[in-house]
């Protein structure tokens, strides 16, 4: 009897004709551009907020920041601490405006360079692509 695998053998020792085409991308849509580019400072921004945050919470876990509290209250007063300015909720809303800003630069960057491209494909007549269907 015949085994699965060897069905499967059997299909891949066949060699289809695969037709090749050479395709020129002359032309990048700027709305789409800039929809794309949104959507990856959006997967951008979720990632630097959850980076912050574990990294706040490893520096709290290993006691980094009490710490850093008396090497500084070694040499000063002590009035302030380091622990005063950096605690979980000025920690999220610092990332928030990082991620806010990335955001913001990415979708412009996004489009900038959909701009640049198509600007330039003037030059040099664009790019050649070559795809193949199986």
């Amino acid at each position: 009897m015949s085994t699965v695998a060897d069905k499967l053998a059997k299909k891949s020792s066949h060699k289809t004709s695969a037709k090749q085409v050479r395709l020129r991308l002359v032309y990048i849509d700027f709305w789409s551009a800039v929809k794309l580019s949104f959507l990856a400072a959006i997967a951008i921004a979720v990632v630097t907020v959850v980076a912050f945050v574990m990294v706040y919470l490893v520096i709290t876990a290993t006691g980094l920041i009490g710490e850093a509290d008396k090497f500084f209250s070694s040499f000063s007063d002590g009035s302030v601490l380091l622990s005063q300015f950096i605690n979980f909720p000025q920690v999220l809303a610092f990332s928030a405006v990082v991620a806010i800003l990335n955001l913001v630069v990415v979708t412009v960057l996004g489009a900038v360079v959909a701009g640049i491209y198509n600007l330039a494909v003037k030059v040099t007549g664009g790019l050649l692509v070559g795809f193949t269907s199986n």
